[in-house]
C-alpha cells in the first residue's frame, strides 16, 4: 500500500484545487512544497503582487481622479514599490492563510521540501533543513508552475536588468524604462509604470502587441497605452543587450538602432520548474521551455505507468491561473474515476490587468469571418452609458461578436473599468449558447456599466435588420 493516493508537487492553484478535490473524495492526499510559503508564484512573484501594485499605482498616482476630474496629481519620484506594495503583505498573507486553512479543513498533508521522481510511484523529499526522505504514491500530479524565461543574451545579473520576479524589488520608480515584449506581462507592468509617471518604451518583435486580441480592442488598447505616455516600437527584433563604451546599459536592435536604458525589464515569457524533478527516471523529457506534453485527461505523455499528471502553467497554453484550477481538479477525478468534472470548459475568459482593463472570452470577430460564419456585431461605448460617465472612463467599449442568422453570442471583447469582472456577465450567455436578444430582455442596475450589455445588442440588432432594409427614395 501506498504512503499515499494523490501527491501533488506544488501548492499553486492547480495543486491546491487539484489535491483538495481528491481529498474531497476521501482520497488521502498530500502536497510538496517546497517554498515557505502556499500559493506559488500566482500568490508571491506573479498574478496577485503585480494586480496589487496596479490598484496601488492607480490610487496613489492619481490616475483616475485625472481622468475624472482634471486634478494634476504627482507621485514622489523617491518613493519605491516596496512603498508602492503597501497592501500586498495583507493581500498576499491572507491568500497564503487561505490556502493552509483549506489543506486542513480538508485533511491534505504538506511535506515541506523539493520533490524528486526516484521511479512513478516514488518521490524523493529533501527539506531545506532535515535529511531527504521518501514517499510513495498511487498517482502524482506535476504542479510545479513557470518562471521567467531568461535567454542568454540578456545580462540578468546587470542591477538595471529585471524580469517580472524582480521587477517587484525595485528601490525606487525609475524615470524611463525599456520593456522588451509587447506580451500580457510586458503591457501590464508598462502601463502600471507610465500611470506612475516612467517614460516607458515597448519594444515587440511582431507587427502588433497582445495579438490574440480582437483588432478593434487591441487599436483601443494601443492608443491608450501611447496616451499614458508608453512609446512602442513594433517589428523590432533586438540583436544584444549590454553596456557601452560609456558604461550605459543598451539594447540593439537588429536595424542597428540603440535604445539607451534606464533599467531594462525583460518580459519574453516563461519556462517551466522542471529541471530538477527527475522526469529523466521515468522517460519524460520538457520542450525547451521545459514544459510537459499532456493529453486530454493531464497524464503526462511518456510518463512510465500512466500514474503521473501535470496542471497549471507548466503545460503551457494558455498558462491562466483560472484553468490551471479546473485542470487540477480534472486530472483528480481522472486519475481516481470520479466521475465528477471530466474537462476543461474550452470557454475561458482572458483578463489583462492593463490601464485600462482588457477582457475577452470566445471568438474574435475576425476568427469567426475566417471560419466561414455570417457575423455581425455591436457595440456599446463607456461614454454613453451613465455609469461610464460616472467613472469617467470616455474611451472604454464592449463589443459583441454574434451569428447574425440565429443571434448566437460567439464572442465578447471589453476595454476599459472592470472589464475583467463584466465579461462573465457574456461569458455565462455563451455557456448555454444564448443569442444576444436575451440582453435585451434583462432588467439591468441603473446606472450600471453591465446595463451596456443591453444597448450593444440593441446596436447589433439594429445592423441585422438593416441588411434587409431596402433604399428610401430622398
Amino acid at each position: 500500500m501506498h504512503d499515499y493516493d494523490w501527491l501533488v508537487i506544488g501548492s499553486g492553484p492547480a495543486g491546491e484545487k487539484g489535491a483538495v478535490q481528491a481529498a474531497w473524495f476521501g482520497k488521502r492526499v498530500a502536497v510538496v512544497e517546497r517554498a515557505p510559503v502556499y500559493g506559488g508564484a500566482c500568490v508571491h512573484t506573479g498574478t496577485l503582487p503585480s494586480k496589487t501594485l496596479r490598484e496601488t499605482a492607480l490610487y496613489l498616482s492619481g490616475h483616475r481622479q485625472r481622468e475624472m476630474y482634471g486634478v494634476d496629481l504627482h507621485l514622489a519620484r523617491d518613493v519605491s514599490v516596496h512603498d508602492l506594495m503597501c497592501r500586498q503583505s495583507a493581500v498576499l498573507g491572507s491568500e497564503s492563510e487561505r490556502i493552509a486553512r483549506n489543506f486542513e479543513r480538508h485533511g491534505v498533508a504538506v511535506l515541506s521540501g523539493a520533490a524528486s521522481f526516484v521511479d512513478a510511484h516514488t518521490v524523493r523529499i529533501t527539506p531545506a533543513d532535515a535529511a531527504p526522505y521518501t514517499v510513495t504514491a498511487d498517482a502524482v500530479l506535476i504542479a510545479t508552475g513557470t518562471r521567467p524565461f531568461r535567454p542568454a543574451f540578456v545580462p540578468f545579473d546587470d542591477p538595471q536588468i529585471d524580469c517580472s520576479d524582480t521587477i517587484l524589488d525595485l528601490d525606487r520608480i525609475p524615470r524611463a524604462m525599456v520593456v522588451l515584449g509587447g506580451g500580457v506581462i510586458g503591457c501590464e507592468y508598462a502601463s502600471i509604470f507610465a500611470a506612475l509617471g516612467c517614460k516607458v518604451t515597448i519594444v515587440e518583435s511582431r507587427r502588433q502587441i497582445l495579438g490574440f486580441l480582437d483588432p478593434e480592442i487591441n487599436s483601443l488598447l494601443t492608443s491608450a497605452l501611447e496616451r499614458l505616455g508608453c512609446e512602442i516600437l513594433l517589428d523590432r527584433e533586438v540583436t544584444s543587450v549590454g553596456r557601452d563604451a560609456a558604461g550605459v546599459l543598451t539594447c540593439t536592435l537588429a536595424d542597428g538602432h540603440t535604445l539607451p536604458c534606464e533599467r531594462l525589464l525583460f518580459a519574453g515569457g516563461r519556462s517551466g520548474n522542471t529541471e530538477s524533478l527527475g522526469l529523466e527516471h521515468l522517460g519524460v523529457k520538457p520542450n525547451a521551455r521545459g514544459l510537459l506534453n499532456c493529453d486530454a485527461n493531464y497524464r503526462v505523455v511518456g510518463a512510465e505507468g500512466g500514474r503521473v499528471y501535470a496542471a497549471g502553467d507548466v503545460v503551457g497554453f494558455p498558462a491562466l491561473a483560472s484553468v490551471a484550477m479546473e485542470q487540477g481538479r480534472v486530472a483528480a477525478c481522472h486519475a481516481f474515476d470520479l466521475g465528477y468534472k471530466t474537462s476543461v470548459s474550452p470557454l475561458f475568459p482572458y483578463g489583462l490587468y492593463t490601464i485600462p482593463e482588457v477582457a475577452t472570452v470566445g471568438e474574435t470577430e475576425a476568427e469567426a469571418r475566417a471560419r466561414g460564419e455570417d457575423v455581425e456585431v455591436g457595440r456599446a461605448l463607456y461614454r454613453d452609458n451613465a455609469r461610464g460617465q460616472i467613472v469617467g472612463d470616455l474611451q472604454g467599449m464592449l463589443k459583441l461578436v454574434f451569428r447574425a442568422g440565429d443571434k448566437r453570442l460567439l464572442g465578447v471583447h471589453i476595454i476599459g473599468e472592470r472589464a475583467t469582472e463584466l465579461v462573465h456577465i457574456g461569458q455565462v450567455v455563451m455557456g448555454v449558447g444564448g443569442g444576444i436578444d436575451h440582453f435585451v430582455g434583462q432588467v439591468f442596475n441603473f446606472p450600471s456599466l453591465g446595463e451596456m450589455y443591453k444597448y450593444a445588442a440593441y446596436d447589433g440588432l439594429g445592423r441585422v435588420a438593416r441588411r434587409g432594409a431596402q433604399p428610401t427614395a430622398q
